[in-house]
């Protein structure tokens, strides 16, 4: 996670210069949605940014309409700390609010107000979803916004991405490099995170933003930590952990979590159904 960040409360990181800076994609139907537009350019549809980081307006494989819409960011921007290693947050009420961008990212479409916390941890992966208090068709009819559709496979490495900062109202685009078996930072263990290509560095400030496949157009990962300082699995300095337990330090290395799973476990209705054939975390 990266905290230490001038004016947020909480954690949030950036993409900096090094990775390609894109702009705002040609002019289009404000209803389309993304993975609609083919091989056009990932705009800001369905982005939202929070008080502290980024965020998307996301469904799942069986999400309807008439579901109550979802947000997605990290683990560590819940609005009330960081889970504890091991802690599963399940059905928690929450007032949060969203400022829901245009597709250009230039403008403000409106405020979205979470219902509560549908699902949130740091364990095994640094997600937390909000169910809103409107439902996808609401969202659509007011603001002519659809929801980015969650991928339920694994993105390969070398895949083109773009991380979409709400926060910062910036698309980034580059490529994953590998899939690392675990990342360690301080107390938490991730699993399957995804590194970005060597190019792709990071500064503080988007947290949270979704890692979008550029020409899916669906969400394959969430954009999560980076290693600072090249310090050995501390705080803002996370180290790669092989099969074998084998510890690798990659300075300015920066890493996101795969959302497949999460994609897996959105039954009807849009609720995290946890158990079964679900692979997250359970409380």
């Amino acid at each position: 996670m990266n905290r230490r960040f001038a004016g947020a409360a909480t954690a949030s990181v950036v993409l900096a210069s090094a990775a390609t800076v894109l702009p705002a994609a040609p002019a289009g139907a404000a209803g389309t949605p993304a993975a609609a537009r083919g091989r056009g350019e990932v705009d800001f549809t369905g982005i939202v940014a929070l008080s502290n980081c980024s965020g998307s307006l996301v469904r799942g494989p069986r999400s309807r309409d008439s579901d109550k819409a979802l947000v997605l960011t990290n683990g560590h921007c819940l609005e009330t700390g960081m889970p504890e290693p091991g802690q599963v947050i399940v059905d928690r009420p929450s007032a949060r609010t969203f400022t829901l961008l245009g597709r250009t990212g230039r403008t403000t479409l409106g405020t979205l107000k979470a219902a509560r916390v549908e699902y949130a941890t740091m364990t095994d992966t640094d997600v937390t979803v909000y169910r809103l208090d409107e439902s996808y068709a609401a969202i659509r009819e007011r603001y002519g916004v659809p929801a980015l559709p969650l991928s339920t496979a694994r993105p390969q490495d070398g895949t083109e991405i773009r991380i979409v900062s709400g926060y910062w109202r910036t698309v980034y685009g580059c490529r994953t490099d590998a899939t690392v078996h675990r990342l360690r930072e301080a107390g938490w263990t991730w699993k399957d995170s995804i590194r970005y290509a060597p190019r792709c560095r990071a500064v503080h400030g988007t947290s949270g933003s979704p890692v979008i496949d550029a020409v899916t157009h669906r969400v394959v990962a969430v954009n999560s930590t980076g290693n600072d300082d090249g310090e050995r699995c501390t705080l803002n300095n996370p180290c790669e952990v092989d099969r074998n337990g084998r510890l690798t330090v990659r300075p300015g290395a920066h890493y996101a979590q795969q959302t497949y799973l999460l994609a897996r476990c959105l039954g009807e209705g849009g609720e995290v159904v946890l158990g079964g054939s679900c692979a997250l975390p359970r409380p």
